[in-house]
């Protein structure tokens, strides 16, 4: 059986998410996810990125996202594009609305990591294979008033 490559796997997860009013199976089963709209910060051309989230648990318009790319040595294209951006859309469930962006560094930034990593501990992993490379950032996404 062939593995579908990251477009193929983004794509189906993709139109799942939208079938299911946001929930999907595979690798994220069970897992809050988000779409993720940004614009390459390069080519302009519009993208979609489906990921994990945490929910901030004192501010409900907030959410965070981890750039841990599985814990490879660089961050994922869709973090450059969102810090050069400052905004984004999400499809979060059945709502799409746009969001601010902004990076969540020190104490903060490890305080939220920490947890994610707690809840999911896939991403000790990641930062296991990112020690000493680079610290996987930490981006806060924030709901924009209609």
């Amino acid at each position: 059986m062939n593995t579908p490559n990251p477009n193929e796997r983004n794509a189906n997860t993709i139109a799942e998410f939208r079938a299911n009013e946001g929930r999907v199976g595979g690798m994220f089963e069970g897992e809050p996810v988000v779409l993720l709209h940004h614009r390459g910060r390069k080519s302009g051309r519009a993208m979609v990125s489906p990921m994990i989230y945490m929910p901030d648990e004192t501010a409900p318009d907030r959410f965070f996202v981890f750039a841990s790319k599985a814990g490879a040595p660089t961050n994922p294209d869709w973090y450059h594009n969102l810090v050069a951006a400052g905004a984004a859309e999400v499809e979060r469930g059945t709502e799409t609305y746009s969001v601010s962006v902004s990076e969540v560094t020190g104490g903060e930034r490890d305080r939220i990591y920490n947890e994610q990593a707690r809840r999911l501990p896939r991403f000790n992993g990641y930062a296991e294979k990112t020690a000493g490379i680079r610290t996987i950032p930490v981006v806060a996404l924030t709901r924009i008033p209609d």
